[in-house]
């Protein structure tokens, strides 16, 4: 894998055909910054200087210039604003962001397009505003509906909050409507889990996606537990966590599609998929990352740097990488062994099958026919049977 030295200058980039093509926007705008989150987001105090119009108008200038770079630009099969906080933007904004998709691109005529949103900053204008705009899917932060979780994790919403804005953005017209949950928080019981769940499949949701709480470095949470005011979370704890939730899920009709994540029949978030399937994307706004063919690129993360360049018409493109052919086999099977779709017997070499056979013996991977799927147990360990297929 050759990664440049130079100053990063993107080259033209043909999508491969028949791989699915999607356009991920990152809004980097907080009102407050979450205990646990490393993610590349500012809070007004940090933002030196950058608005979300200024932003906005970069975002813009990057589609253009995306939209040029790209040979050929395929149909986008799906949109995807990240954060950060997309909700802080409201619906005027977030249907400014779709517009410049649109005023660059052209939108699959089934594009699923999907933003997140915090509870605090959403209503049933909101929710209108963005269904009529052309949004398709909701994905809301809810992480608990216990209290004292919530404080844990330094999240600035009312426990109740996320159930009622699931059930906004459905009486809106949303039929795809997910919430995202956090489990092993330190003092969170069985209970607290359990009524989180059910609180999400009461408000009618057709996706879950639960992950296990990490501790970052350089976030507060991590300060925290290394000063021992809070433990770590125990890997015994996160296991049966996992085995409750998707018990819970299973048996109110949602399926495991990922391992991190459980929908109904057709609410699959099209756009993940994407990714672990190999497929392709532009990534704009700070921090962003694209892939493209061999290319794989991320952008400056400061929103004032993000806009200087793109202010002189320029990719604000930090760096860049070319795959090479053992890197794009990794990370196949890294990804694609965690889909319930299973990963291909035939992306493997020979002395991986080999490894394969032992993963099945061990009860951790089963043959579906040319595929091979995770086990219940080998969800779990899915990190651990990546190793010791790679290894």
């Amino acid at each position: 894998m050759a990664v440049s030295t130079a100053p990063a200058v993107l080259p033209d980039l043909t999508a491969t055909e028949g791989r699915p093509f999607g356009i991920y926007i990152h809004v980097p705008f907080c009102a407050t910054r979450c205990g646990y989150c490393d993610f590349n987001t500012y809070t007004p105090a940090e933002l030196g200087g950058a608005n979300p119009d200024g932003w906005l108008a970069a975002v813009r200038t990057e589609l253009r210039l995306a939209a040029a770079r790209l040979a050929d630009p395929p149909a986008v099969q799906t949109v995807f604003v990240g954060g950060g906080t997309p909700s802080l933007l409201g619906a005027a904004g977030l249907t400014a962001v779709l517009e410049a998709v649109r005023d660059h691109f052209v939108l699959a005529p089934d594009a699923e397009v999907t933003t997140e949103s915090n509870p605090e900053s959403t209503s049933p204008a909101f929710f209108g505003g963005l269904r009529a705009a052309g949004f398709t899917r909701i994905s809301l932060g809810m992480q608990s509906t216990a209290p004292h979780v919530l404080a844990a994790l330094d999240r600035m919403h009312s426990p109740g909050r996320a159930i009622d804005a699931a059930r906004e953005a459905r009486a809106e017209g949303f039929e795809h409507v997910s919430i995202d949950l956090i489990y092993g928080t330190p003092g969170e019981t069985d209970d607290d889990l359990l009524r989180s769940v059910d609180a999400a499949l009461g408000a009618g949701v057709d996706h879950l996606s639960a992950y296990a709480l990490i501790v970052e470095d350089g976030t507060a949470l991590g300060r925290r537990v290394r000063r021992g005011e809070m433990s770590a979370p125990d890997d015994d704890v996160l296991a049966q966590r996992y085995e409750l939730l998707d018990r819970r899920l299973a048996d109110a009709g949602l399926d495991w599609y990922e391992v991190s994540n459980w929908s109904r029949p057709g609410g699959e978030c099209r756009h993940n998929i994407g990714y672990w399937n190999g497929g392709e994307w532009w990534g704009a706004g700070p921090g962003a990352h694209g892939h493209v063919a061999a290319t794989r690129w991320w952008n400056v993360k400061h929103p004032a740097a993000y806009a200087a360049a793109l202010a002189a018409d320029v990719l604000p493109v930090a760096d860049f990488e070319t795959l090479d052919a053992d890197t794009v086999h990794l990370e196949d099977v890294m990804l694609r062994v965690r889909l319930r779709s299973g990963l291909p017997t035939a992306v493997l070499t020979e002395p991986e099958r080999r490894r394969a056979d032992t993963a099945i013996a061990d009860g951790l991977l089963r043959a579906a026919g040319d595929r091979l799927v995770l086990t219940d147990r080998g969800r779990l360990l899915a990190d651990g049977v990546v190793r010791s297929l790679l290894s």
